[in-house]
């Protein structure tokens, strides 16, 4: 049902359309001595250095950087951290004063217990409005080059104002941000995080992104088998640790530490010219090439972050499918033949071949991406939760 979802937008064919490259049948199941055999070469194989294993499945052109551990987060030098400041731009990512209706914090769709997403297919609003996009994690954030499903923001700070300003998200302004100018706590907060009193919204937003940079992960299994632990995956993670990087063409799109190339792909999941419409990309740069491309979403702590794509419409299982089918390849209607706008799939899309099994190990060890659960305890807001700290 999910995959064809992703169908529905596929119009007649046309002779000038994009091509749908024919589906290979899947390959052969394998036999389960050989199976074995050849997880336990592959085994010795990644476990070795990374400079060690099989050359990819990538295409040309394809600027891929290899899996690995993630770096330390960069932060900016006209916003240096401070444990003062990450402090404060926790109370303010969980309180729902910034928010115009004051019952709207940042935690409303980022939630720590939900993957640092909130699970929905897309989120609730300002006023209950529903959004358009799911609410992608902010785990791993810190190492983006641009945010938001179609890029519009540059760094961390211009994405948390962003969202405070936008009317359908958190609806505030300066003259919601002045309401904590009234909480003595918050005051005394700003002043030692910035080092000199004043509360804005474009401090508060500095500080959210400061916060926002420390949640890192890199505490899967994925990365304690990097770290020398031969045992940490499973043997299907093993064998899909092989496919993703080579017969399922993966790395393509999803390399890296934080496995994304953070770049703009079109997946076929535009609904161009049909109901549910979104062009992506295209609303930032105006650029015809841009129209259905989003970001490339990190792979990391997958599983606790469905469900997925832009639309929020899919589960893994789906998703997996999906790719294996070589996703949706969308044909013009009659009256968008000579459409400039049309989108066109991005070519490193194609149909795999994959059987049951290989789809089986490719789950196994996105699973090995998943961090273990860490509960966050929810700060205490002054004003707020703590009575004594101001009115």
């Amino acid at each position: 049902m999910l995959a064809t979802l992703a169908l529905v937008a596929i119009g007649p064919g046309r002779s000038h359309a994009q091509e749908r490259p024919d589906r290979p049948p899947p390959r052969p199941m394998e036999d389960p001595d050989a199976r074995r055999a050849r997880i336990a070469m592959l085994r010795d194989i990644y476990a070795g250095p990374p400079a060690d294993w099989p050359a990819p499945h990538v295409d040309e052109g394809v600027e891929w950087v290899e899996l690995g551990f993630l770096p330390e987060p960069p932060h900016p030098p006209e916003n240096p951290y401070s444990e003062a400041k990450a402090e404060l731009g926790k109370m303010l990512f969980f309180d729902p004063r910034l928010s115009g209706s004051g019952q709207i914090a940042c935690a409303s769709c980022h939630d720590p217990d939900l993957g640092w997403a909130d699970g929905r297919t897309t989120s609730f609003g300002h006023d209950r409005e529903l959004l358009k996009r799911n609410a992608p994690t902010v785990q791993n954030t810190a190492f983006f080059p641009a945010l938001f499903w179609d890029g519009r923001a540059g760094s961390l700070e211009e994405q948390a104002e962003a969202v405070l300003r936008n009317p359908q998200e958190m609806h505030s302004d300066e003259a919601i941000i002045a309401r904590l100018v009234e909480i003595p706590a918050y005051q005394g907060a700003f002043a030692e995080a910035f080092e000199s009193e004043g509360i804005t919204l474009e401090r508060a937003s500095q500080a959210i992104a400061t916060y926002e940079r420390t949640l890192v992960g890199g505490r899967s299994r994925f990365d304690a088998f990097l770290k020398g632990n031969r045992e940490a995956l499973s043997d299907a993670a093993i064998s899909g640790l092989d496919l993703f990087r080579r017969e399922a063409r993966c790395l393509n799109c999803h390399h890296g530490p934080n496995l994304s190339d953070g770049r703009f792909h079109d997946l076929g999941l535009s609904y161009y010219g049909r109901l549910f419409e979104d062009l992506g990309r295209y609303r930032v740069t105006e650029a015809p090439e841009d129209v259905g491309r989003f970001r490339t979403p990190s792979l990391r702590n997958i599983a606790s972050t469905a469900p997925y794509m832009h639309n929020g419409l899919f589960e893994l299982d789906g998703v997996l499918r999906m790719y294996d089918a070589g996703m949706a390849t969308l044909r013009p209607r009659e009256d968008q033949q000579d459409d400039p706008l049309f989108p066109t799939k991005s070519p490193l899309l194609r149909p795999l071949g994959l059987n049951a099994q290989d789809r089986d190990d490719l789950r196994a060890f996105l699973e090995s991406l998943t961090e273990p659960k860490t509960r966050v305890r929810p700060p205490t807001l002054p004003g707020l939760h703590d009575r004594s700290a101001g009115p």
